[in-house]
């Protein structure tokens, strides 16, 4: 049974120059587009109570807060529903938090990226570092207990002791959750057009995550996922829900969903989709080693890592015996190490996990 949602809401007033998502500054087409998702949502969602709900852009922020509770008002929602959504912090004075707290929303993933106006001004962000500080106080007003800062690292002329002051300054704001992303210049951006110049390197970046890790972790969080970091039960059980590679609904242009063991994928043209909301631009039926892989690779990315046990239960093999290979030549290199119920990625291995996770394709 399906418990997990993600809407897409792919609207941005301006493009950051790192982006490559799916996004655009169509404002004028935002009432059709929500007409749209309704009908989508009323067609495919069965009616579960859901575990998480999840507002993702794109700038869920340009929504106002009756949008966000005329969607809302579409599920079954519990009192232990987990409703995040992402939101740009030059948007958000305490009314707006306010109402949004008010809807049912419990969990604000605010795009802070750095603390260093100089590299936001390069990075193209519409807002500075005064206005991360107001919004994450106003929503802590607001009643928001459960803030997660986004930050990104490998930025335009960034050394490693400003990104660690970048984090500082967060966890001193008292979030509860912190995700870290490494630039990555991805074909369509503006940066792929125009690079940057003073870039870290490979090397910068990797010393940039491993000294993130020290700090963050030296400042009581969790590390639980290479990407993300939270005080103690603040986990994104929206996150953990694809990490555990379990079924999810996306609503939306450009969304992604996995129902029934198929992974599908919406139209990217806000346009089409207005058309016709029921179309699917993506469908693949997977095999059934195509979902051990995908358990594999989701697993790994977890710190625990992945359980042996549940895994030969699950599919029915034998993990051990498929990869032994595989798990012995990164364990030699003290990229892979056994853990209680099965493996993980060590910290160094985690810098290199694209290639080892390659070769567990059989």
């Amino acid at each position: 049974m399906v418990k997990s949602v993600y809407i897409h809401i792919p609207f941005c007033k301006s493009k950051c120059h790192y982006c490559s998502f799916v996004s655009y500054n169509k404002l004028n087409l935002l009432d059709d587009y929500l007409s749209a998702l309704e009908k989508e949502i009323k067609q495919y969602y069965k009616g579960e109570v859901l575990n998480t709900l999840y507002f993702g852009g794109g700038t869920p922020s340009i929504l106002s807060a009756d949008d966000f509770e005329k969607i809302i008002k579409l599920f079954n929602i519990s009192n232990e529903t987990e409703i995040t959504s992402e939101l740009n912090p030059e948007t958000l004075g305490y009314d707006y938090l306010k109402a949004l707290y008010d809807t049912g929303i419990n969990r604000i993933s605010i795009g802070c990226q750095s603390f260093n106006d100089d590299i936001l001004k390069q990075i193209n962000r519409r807002h500075d570092s005064f206005d991360v500080v107001n919004a994450v106080e106003n929503a802590q007003k607001a009643g928001f207990n459960n803030i997660s800062l986004d930050f990104i690292y490998g930025l335009p002329n960034q050394t490693i002791s400003m990104f660690l002051d970048d984090l500082n300054k967060g966890v001193n704001l008292g979030v509860e959750h912190i995700s870290l992303y490494g630039l990555s210049i991805e074909e369509g951006c503006y940066f792929s057009k125009l690079p940057p110049k003073n870039l870290p390197n490979d090397d910068m970046q990797a010393d940039m995550y491993i000294e993130a890790v020290k700090f963050l972790t030296s400042c009581r969080f969790e590390h639980y996922e290479i990407s993300n970091f939270s005080k103690p039960n603040y986990n994104s059980k929206h996150n953990m829900n694809y990490w555990n590679n379990q079924e999810y609904y996306g609503f939306g242009t450009a969304a992604h969903g996995y129902i029934d063991g198929i992974r599908y994928g919406n139209v990217n043209s806000i346009e089409d989709y207005i058309f016709d909301p029921y179309k699917f631009n993506i469908e693949r039926k997977e095999s059934k080693k195509d979902k051990l892989e995908e358990e594999i690779f989701l697993g790994l990315r977890k710190i625990k890592g992945i359980d042996v046990k549940f895994i030969n239960n699950k599919f029915g093999v034998d993990f051990e015996n498929m990869y032994s290979k595989v798990l012995q030549k990164y364990m030699d290199l003290k990229l892979i190490q056994k853990t209680s119920k099965g493996y993980s990625l060590t910290l160094e291995g985690i810098l290199v996990s694209n290639v080892i996770l390659a070769d567990f394709i059989l």
